[in-house]
């Protein structure tokens, strides 16, 4: 009988350990933009895309690639500390690419959730 009760409290406070642990937790202000028409002769597009930290640990993204090599995202390289903000700006190259688009960002970060994906929407205008 004591041994089962060493056992619980050993167990208890293992699990207390665990939940006290702490985390980095990366949310953002919005995860999709529209740029709607884009002309093909005004060149390359941008967004930046601002995140927070809402977690107690610092907050690293470990890296940040896009579904297509017209899309460029660079982003924050140092960590970010609980309750501040980082960004990530995404570039988008229209040339030679009329028509519509929809491409994703994909996010990876040290924290909960540790993949975000993001979207890019638009229609490119070709020249005339």
């Amino acid at each position: 009988m004591k041994r089962v009760y060493c056992l619980m409290i050993l167990m208890l406070c293992v699990v207390a350990s665990l939940s006290a642990q702490k985390t980095a937790r990366i949310e953002f202000k919005q995860t999709k933009y529209d740029f709607h028409e884009i002309a093909e002769k005004n060149g390359d597009v941008s967004h930046v895309f601002t995140f927070v930290n809402k977690g107690t640990a610092p907050l690293i993204i470990t890296r940040a690639s896009a579904n297509c090599g017209c899309t460029r995202p660079e982003y924050t390289v140092k960590p970010i500390a609980p309750g501040k903000e980082g960004q990530i700006k995404v570039t988008y190259q229209p040339k030679g690419r009329p028509g519509s688009f929809k491409k994703n960002i994909y996010v990876y970060t040290n924290g909960e959730p540790d993949r975000v994906v993001l979207l890019i929407t638009g229609t490119v205008i070709p020249e005339s």
